[in-house]
């Protein structure tokens, strides 16, 4: 056998195809299994554990040779908070390591290790689900009668404005200051769940709900109640239950690394609060505690923004309130009536940093215990831009935003300058063209750094209230768009619809009031072709094993073509997306998940209906992919 083939069929994951049990418990036995194709010149297998802190090689047993493919077992006992493992394969002139990162031929660091989590609660139900994140003032008004009022109150100097047109276009922020109110409300979603379930969602993401002043409501005024405009407590729990009802779970939105100066607790203005309230007018207050305060009344603010001033996490007290007691806030919320699934945290990543004042990796085990003692199936999910692999590691988040190992270099991909680092101008005008290989390597170096159990829960995303939307951008092809919502949903983790996007909503990319236009409701939503798309695309994602457990193996990185494989022993699916300006021909080896997928005949048309120019030759798939164009292939 050619030995190129061979190395590439190496494979093993922390999914139930190769570990025997992927969440064990302190104490458990569990078999570790590797694959590869048969080749008469490997001697020996052996996993390489560590345990009590010592490597020790352990010779695996071949237990099966079938369909091409030779498969080895080893049994281990756990005992330490992660199993730690590699293999080293041997062959008459060389040892092979094998690990996250790949093969090698010399001893692997452990930046990329395979890890087993022990005693990890994972969230099953994130695995392959589809979310739905809704921005609920701009999504759907089910009941007028809640709606602000023109002028009903002002904040920081500005009033209020309801908009009687739900169609027309969004203010700018140096006109509106997020006080432009379309009527968007629980109720709104409640009533749109049919449509949901035909799009084919699983989840909500629901961006803040708690009552505040703005359209936002990220400057929360009362952590403890659903804003009245939005329907109140008891349409959150009316909610919950019909949602749940239909199949579908609701993770909400909080920020509490800082509240708005009109919070009850700081209190700055009496906007809404008599001023004997809050910190700010009371330096006796027990909320006083809570912010950081100078002598002279001066507070410590978020990036310096005086209108959201930073928690204080040195307070026993706080941490209480915030997540500790039994009637605390993240606590509350996960309860009966309301029985939500999951929290996102905004600004996780600068929660409890403060300068001298360190508490992220002491604060985030805390909040996550007191959230699994709630509900072990809850999915904590954090907003964090970059690469946090520190907080991944089964013991503080779930998952992250991951604009990371998804939006920042899919759309990058795509031609666009990267979402982050174009904010700065002479980053912005610096023009570089993004290569298969960039792409494949950001997105396997993320995810090989993770425990698979981790892996699993990463929350992939396109667009969201925080960026512009991809297909708003009037240089992003359809065929481009097309391309990076098929990798959107086939990339390990779930996939998040920024609500909307299957409508092809309007807006500009100018500046965040663009990305937040209500939903085109007068339009025939279900006629586009995005919600085509989208709608068959979540269907393969819940239902196809290999979207769930599968595996995942980069196939083709060269030029501006990028393939990938996730696969089960039973089916495979490759996704093939191109960016390049011209015609390549590529090659999946088919052979290297069982002889099977290279003998069966070679399918005319994709999964979404696209047709194939393909041919199977000596167990490879050779595909033409025309400029641009994309494709997911079941085998």
């Amino acid at each position: 056998m050619n030995n190129d083939v061979w190395l590439k069929s190496i494979y093993s994951d922390g999914s139930k195809y190769f570990v025997s049990e992927p969440l064990p418990e302190t104490g458990d036995k569990i078999k570790i299994a590797i694959q590869m194709c048969e080749n008469p010149c490997v001697t020996a297998v052996f996993l390489q554990g560590k345990q009590n802190g010592v490597e020790r090689p352990l010779k695996m047993k071949r237990v099966s040779s079938e369909n091409g493919i030779v498969r080895y077992e080893a049994e281990v006992q756990v005992f330490e908070k992660e199993f730690r493992y590699f293999f080293l394969i041997a062959t008459p002139g060389c040892i092979y390591y094998y690990n996250e990162g790949g093969i090698t031929t010399h001893i692997p660091d452990e930046s990329r290790i395979f890890r087993l989590l022990v005693n990890f609660e994972q969230p099953e139900w994130v695995k392959n689900a589809v979310f739905y994140q809704i921005f609920p003032e701009r999504f759907c008004n089910g009941n007028p009668q809640n709606d602000v009022k023109d002028g009903e109150y002002s904040f920081d100097g500005f009033k209020c404005k309801k908009i009687a047109d739900w169609d027309s276009v969004p203010e700018p922020y140096e006109k509106a200051h997020c006080l432009d109110f379309y009527g968007g409300d629980l109720e709104g979603i409640k009533q749109k769940i049919p449509y949901l379930k035909k799009l084919g969602v699983t989840a909500i993401y629901l961006n803040p709900i708690f009552y505040a002043a703005t359209v936002h409501k990220y400057d929360c005024l009362d952590y403890f109640h659903v804003d009245p405009h939005f329907g109140g407590d008891e349409a959150l729990a009316e909610l919950t239950q019909e949602l749940h009802k239909n199949g579908i779970r609701i993770i909400l939105d909080v920020s509490i690394n800082h509240t708005g100066i009109a919070n009850r607790w700081f209190n700055r203005d009496g906007t809404f609060f008599p001023k004997t309230e809050g910190a700010f007018n009371n330096p006796e207050s027990p909320e006083r505690e809570f912010y950081f305060f100078g002598a002279d009344n001066s507070y410590k603010a978020w990036f310096d923004v005086p209108t959201l001033p930073t928690l204080n996490y040195t307070s026993q007290k706080l941490r209480g309130v915030i997540y500790k007691n039994p009637d605390s806030l993240v606590k509350k919320w996960l309860k009966a009536p309301y029985c939500t699934d999951g929290w996102r945290f905004d600004v996780a990543d600068t929660m409890a940093r403060n300068n001298e004042i360190q508490l992220h990796h002491t604060i985030w085990p805390e909040i996550r215990k007191s959230i699994k003692e709630e509900n072990k199936d809850a999915y904590i999910l954090a907003e964090d831009w970059s690469d946090c692999t520190e907080f991944l590691n089964g013991d503080e988040w779930d998952s992250q935003m991951n604009y990371y190992g998804s939006c920042r270099p899919v759309r990058q991909f795509y031609s666009q300058t990267d979402i982050f680092t174009g904010r700065e101008k002479e980053l912005r005008s610096v023009s570089y063209k993004m290569t298969a290989k960039d792409l494949s390597e950001q997105i396997t170096l993320f995810l090989s750094r993770l425990p698979f159990a981790v892996r699993q829960l990463q929350f992939n995303l396109l667009d969201s209230h925080d960026v512009p939307r991809l297909h708003n951008d009037r240089s992003i092809s359809k065929d481009s768009l097309r391309g990076a919502v098929t990798m959107l949903f086939t990339l390990p983790g779930c996939a998040s619809i920024y609500y909307g996007d299957e409508a092809e909503i309007d807006g500009t990319v100018e500046s965040m009031e663009g990305c937040r236009y209500p939903m085109p409701w007068n339009k025939d939503i279900e006629a586009t072709d995005s919600f085509k798309l989208y709608s068959a695309l979540s269907k393969i994602k819940t239902t196809e094993a290999a979207f769930k457990d599968g595996g995942f193996k980069v196939l083709w990185d060269n030029d501006y073509v990028f393939a990938f494989a996730r696969f089960t022993p039973e089916e495979v699916f490759v996704t093939v997306c191109s960016a390049d300006t011209s015609s390549r021909k590529i090659e999946i080896p088919a052979y290297i998940f069982g002889k099977s997928f290279a003998q069966k005949p070679v399918p005319e048309k994709d999964v979404l209906g696209a047709e194939l120019h393909s041919e199977m030759k000596d167990g490879v798939l050779l595909v033409e992919v025309p400029a641009g164009k994309s494709y997911l292939i079941k085998l």
